[in-house]
């Protein structure tokens, strides 16, 4: 009802009830006439609420990317979202995992990679993370005997090398250091992307590898390089296993 058309109704309700009309029929005209003034003002306001709620939905879009542009371009600022992003994992927790064919509930410590590219949970009880400069190795926390293969696993990114190149890359180098070599898997455990595997003989001692190649989600890769020898794939392997499950790259 426009403004035109409610005045047009006020006079005529006036006109034809005021001189006759009892004091209650008055009310009622005036109460009717109120309700329609307030349905009126209650429409105007929600059309400026619904105005004002158009103009300030870019003005969010407009802060929204201005954040995302302010947090690609500041380094520090970029490092501190990703620390942030960290955090939120559990600094602690335990895990179970099985280790020659019992269960065994383990606590592991939350660690970062390199400049926080990823994330990783170890079982400080028995190993340690060393950071190099090209690549982070976590090993035996106390050194092994002499008689011992070695034990590590080296997680190592290849920022400009896609996962297909470094798997046709791996594919020619592993059977030049390991005599047995089984065929290039697609995997989801412990990690999702591609498994190689190459063994040296089949005595205790023998050199074991598997090697993970994982996108990092940029465009490159990570390579995660398993190494122990053949008795303790229940132990080191199984462990290693256990710790691949919760390697997780940080954006």
């Amino acid at each position: 009802m426009s403004m035109d058309q409610m005045d047009e109704r006020v006079k005529k309700e006036i006109l034809d009830h005021t001189e006759d009309s009892h004091d209650t029929l008055k009310d009622d005209i005036w109460n009717h006439i109120d309700q329609e003034l307030f349905q009126e003002k209650n429409r105007k306001e929600k059309q400026m609420k619904k105005k004002r709620k158009s103009k300030i939905i870019p003005i969010i879009i407009a802060v929204a990317a201005g954040v995302m542009l302010l947090f690609s371009t500041q380094t520090d600022t970029g490092l501190a979202l990703i620390k942030q992003i960290k955090d939120l994992f559990e600094p602690e927790k335990q895990i179970t995992q099985s280790i020659e064919g019992t269960d065994e509930e383990t606590d592991v410590i939350l660690q970062e990679g390199k400049d926080a590219k990823y994330v990783i949970y170890i079982d400080e009880e028995r190993y340690k993370l060393v950071q190099g400069e090209e690549s982070d190795i976590i090993t035996t926390k106390e050194p092994l005997e002499d008689k011992y293969p070695e034990v590590s696993m080296e997680i190592k990114q290849f920022k400009d090398i896609s996962p297909e190149e470094m798997v046709t890359t791996l594919e020619s180098k592993l059977p030049t250091e390991y005599t047995q070599v089984t065929e290039t898997e697609s995997v989801k455990e412990p990690v999702v992307g591609y498994k190689l595997h190459g063994i040296t003989g089949s005595e205790w001692d023998s050199p074991v590898t598997n090697v993970y190649v994982v996108s990092n989600n940029n465009g490159g890769s990570f390579v995660i390089t398993e190494k122990y020898f053949l008795e303790a794939a229940e132990g080191h392997g199984a462990r290693f296993y256990a710790m691949l499950q919760q390697f997780e790259i940080v954006k």
